[in-house]
């Protein structure tokens, strides 16, 4: 009887007065990772640049550092899901735009029904996969509509908001996250933390770990953290001293 007073009590406490001590808002607890590592790495109130943030809470890598005190930039180009983000997050920039992935300054944004925005892409490919083949989780799904947006550089934004850098970089665009990496100055910029997403599907169902993106951090001097299957976590070693190397 004891025991189960106290349980109830532990649990009525945190859920009042600690709401958010080991919530998870990602989709597989990126967020809950991320947050012990920054706790390693000493930052306490990190900051972060959310690259295709998609909804400002739900499936959110930066909501709960953003509830913990953190702060920065969400960039999104779905202008429904960007008001919505600012009336959320009014600690945060939202910049409703995408990430170029190549020279273009402008390129067609894939936007399917409101409950499915975690597939809005830029990929003509990633759209015509969801419409023709889909999965068996999710199945498949019409676009809705197609919007001409905007593509700012990554470096320029990091240049104009962050000194010296983000603490985290978290990248989710749906087919483009390669090419969004591959045009980082790491002369310039050198984030603690990155969170990619590394899972992809491919025809007839299958899903396929695209270990291109975790082969590139290595000559940049990055290491994996944790693996989520979706998410990849990567680390700076100059920013974890007590990592052996």
């Amino acid at each position: 009887m004891g025991f189960s007073i106290k349980s109830q009590a532990k649990k009525i406490l945190t859920s009042v007065f600690f709401p958010h001590v080991r919530r998870s808002y990602s989709q597989s607890g990126e967020d809950i990772i991320i947050s012990d590592l920054f706790n390693r790495l000493n930052l306490k109130e990190p900051t972060y640049l959310d690259i295709g943030s998609n909804d400002p809470v739900s499936l959110n890598n930066t909501y709960r550092l953003y509830l913990r005190g953190g702060s920065g930039v969400c960039v999104e180009p779905n202008p429904v899901l960007c008001e919505k983000i600012k009336r959320k997050r009014k600690k945060d920039i939202c910049i409703n735009a995408g990430i170029a992935f190549d020279d273009r300054k402008e390129a067609d944004f894939y936007i399917f029904p409101e409950k499915f925005s975690g597939l809005n892409t830029f990929s003509k490919e990633e759209a015509d996969f969801w419409e023709q083949e889909g999965n068996q989780e999710i199945g498949k799904h019409k676009v809705e509509k197609i919007a001409k947006m905007n593509l700012l550089d990554i470096n320029e934004i990091m240049g104009q908001h962050f000194s010296p850098h983000p603490n985290l970089v978290s990248i989710d665009v749906e087919g483009f996250d390669f090419q969004i990496l591959k045009r980082i100055d790491f002369t310039r910029f050198q984030p603690e933390v990155f969170c990619i997403e590394t899972l992809g599907f491919i025809e007839n169902n299958r899903e396929i770990k695209k270990t291109e993106i975790i082969d590139f951090f290595i000559p940049h001097q990055y290491f994996v953290y944790a693996d989520t299957y979706i998410n990849t976590i990567f680390c700076r070693k100059e920013s974890y001293p007590i990592l052996k190397h």
